[in-house]
């Protein structure tokens, strides 16, 4: 496949990243000459320096022959004139551009597919706002990702010292046994770690847990993480991320403050939301947080533009007694390190666009993708193909490669969580963990067999 990455920011490395560990064939294209030359020394992928909205650019970058066209630059207006002009000058099968207006999203996820030819329409910050909304609905999970349409949720969470620490994964089961939930992945002292019964659960450890939606706090119990519900918010940036998120609250009938540095975007707020308080000030600031009375709220959300005032917000929040932080981020590398500095939560954006975008990617019939924690494992939905290697055998009869767990089947209305003996069916919608150096094999095991269609 032929990919056209336009943008060489934090999202377009990282699916060029991606992609050219696959051996996709890979054209990044950046105004900065400078960053490309940086990531030109890292990435196995093509460079080319000029603007992704020239039709002689994109001339040059093949793009008669391209299967793919990602634009994700900070330029709304780039992202959708690269996406209309790979609809008008070839036949590129996707186009996906990343929109951050409210007003262009709107528009565009409207009419994005007939006027526009933008196949996947990609807005940071209401994604971000998803993911907050989960992690404020699940207080004692760090990182709450959805599947099948929210029926399943993928929980990830700290183990802190409780009654399930010291006990192994049979063990727990014995004590749970009519639990539906599956342990997919252990991180350990920064090691990933397959899961097996004898495994012995230790403080410190990060689990990444599936289990159906309606059973995903019942699981958050199990492992002694808070699951009150919440009913006092505080965010801090008011822009974008903020406002929406604080719209999506007050729906919910919760108490918000929103706390925002300009004051021009503080009357802005005052005059579109309802019934939110809004504070003029710097959400960093020790004595405005104590004047706030922090310590009695559920949840200080941390959702401006500078992640390390969100990390700082956070942290001087919980150390003033409120019950959960939650920060975003979006570089990965700060991401194993805010459960360990006391911050109870994870909103990464970038986590989010990059789930979307392996969608057009992956082979078999993928519902959805998205990486984990620091990327090294990838979670995903698969539909069972007739023919395919996993439909019509035990699931422990299956030639995965190591690391690779079956952790929940949607069959019609029920939820399986399998064992080894559990057979996919055709039609079955599959929740699948690997590594990130195992998808090559994985998706060849996924694909149908060729005498399908003899």
């Amino acid at each position: 496949m032929k990919v056209i990455i336009i943008g060489a920011g934090e999202v377009g490395y990282h699916i060029a990243d991606i992609l050219s560990k696959e051996k996709q064939d890979v054209i990044l294209i950046d105004r900065n000459e400078e960053r490309l030359k940086e990531l030109a020394e890292t990435l196995d992928v093509m460079t080319l320096n000029g603007s992704g909205s020239s039709p002689e650019i994109l001339k040059k970058a093949g793009l008669s022959e391209a299967d793919m066209v990602v634009a994700v630059t900070d330029s709304d207006e780039t992202n959708m004139v690269a996406c209309l002009l790979a609809s008008t000058q070839s036949r590129v099968s996707f186009k996906i551009a990343r929109i951050r207006n409210p007003e262009l999203d709107e528009y565009a996820e409207i009419f994005g597919k007939d006027r526009l030819n933008i196949n996947l329409c990609i807005n940071p910050e209401r994604e971000a706002v998803k993911i907050a909304l989960d992690l404020i609905e699940f207080p004692g999970a760090t990182e709450v990702m959805d599947f099948h349409d929210g029926r399943i949720k993928l929980i990830g969470f700290p183990i802190q010292s409780s009654s399930v620490t010291g006990k192994t994964l049979q063990q727990l089961r014995e004590i749970h046994p009519n639990s539906k939930m599956l342990i997919t992945s252990i991180i350990r002292d920064d090691k990933l770690i397959e899961p097996k019964g004898d495994s012995v659960i230790r403080e410190n450890d990060f689990f990444f847990a599936v289990a159906a939606a309606a059973e995903a706090k019942d699981l958050l119990r199990i492992f002694g993480r808070k699951t009150d519900p919440t009913k006092r918010i505080v965010i801090m940036g008011g822009g974008n991320t903020g406002r929406m998120l604080a719209e999506a609250l007050q729906g919910k009938g919760l108490a918000v403050k929103i706390i925002e540095k300009r004051k021009d975007r503080c009357r802005f707020l005052s005059e579109r939301l309802d019934r939110i308080v809004v504070l003029h000030g710097d959400g960093t600031s020790q004595d405005l947080l104590l004047e706030e009375n922090i310590g009695d709220m559920d949840v200080f959300a941390a959702v401006t533009n500078d992640e390390e005032d969100n990390v700082l917000g956070a942290l001087l929040a919980k150390r003033l007694g409120v019950k959960k932080t939650i920060a975003l981020i979006n570089r990965v590398e700060y991401m194993p390190l805010v459960s360990k500095l006391g911050i109870d939560g994870v909103i990464n954006p970038r986590h989010a666009a990059i789930s979307k975008i392996l969608h057009f990617v992956r082979r078999g019939k993928i519902v959805s993708a998205t990486p984990l924690h620091d990327e090294r494992v990838e979670a995903f939905e698969v539909v069972a193909l007739t023919t395919s290697e996993i439909t019509s055998k035990p699931v422990k009869n299956i030639s995965f490669p190591p690391g690779t767990i079956v952790g929940a089947i949607v069959r019609g209305e029920e939820m399986i969580i399998p064992g080894g003996d559990t057979v996919i069916q055709p039609g079955d919608h599959v929740i699948i963990f690997t590594f990130r150096s195992s998808i090559p094999q994985v998706e060849k095991i996924l694909m149908v067999k060729l005498e399908y269609f003899e």
